[in-house]
């Protein structure tokens, strides 16, 4: 198991909030034992020179293969955090999607690459369940933000 460190400098970040029901595409954050401490949205680091939105749209592209189409819902958190005892600092643009392809709504679950060679796995999760599994929500606040917001359920259940 690769171990990583926020990096020593402020980090943009670009996350879709992709809904299906109640539920949100969530991509599990790991400490270094491998334990599940918290959720994500989906969503990578944006490259120097990038747009935030085509950073996004190419995350989806590189990792699941897959096209979204971003809403014009969107909003930016900043996250300071630690994590193993070192600071972050990320600027994160957060922006309402969906699935380009109905077939990704009928997956329960996606495993997907990451930069470091190892495998990470998402998954759909209500704030409900997420609160009942005793699991964060990352960035910090953004559950908040989320609960008083009604959500843009972009995605439906196909059978």
């Amino acid at each position: 198991m690769t171990i990583w460190r926020p990096a020593n400098m402020i980090t943009v970040k670009a996350l879709a909030l992709i809904w299906q029901d109640d539920a949100l595409l969530l991509s599990e954050v790991q400490d270094d034992a491998g334990r599940v401490t918290g959720m994500r949205p989906l969503g990578g680091t944006v490259e120097f020179g990038e747009p935030w939105r085509d950073a996004l749209q190419r995350e989806f592209l590189e990792e699941l293969g897959a096209r979204i189409t971003l809403l014009d819902n969107f909003f930016v958190m900043e996250n300071l955090y630690e994590h193993h005892g070192v600071l972050g600092h990320e600027v994160v643009f957060l922006c309402h999607a969906h699935f380009a392809e109905s077939r990704f709504y009928q997956k329960d679950s996606f495993s997907y690459d990451l930069n470091d060679e190892t495998t990470g796995l998402a998954t759909w999760m209500s704030l409900d369940e997420l609160a009942a599994k005793q699991l964060e929500l990352y960035p910090v606040g953004l559950n908040e933000k989320l609960a008083k917001t009604a959500p843009i359920k972009s995605g439906r259940r196909y059978s």
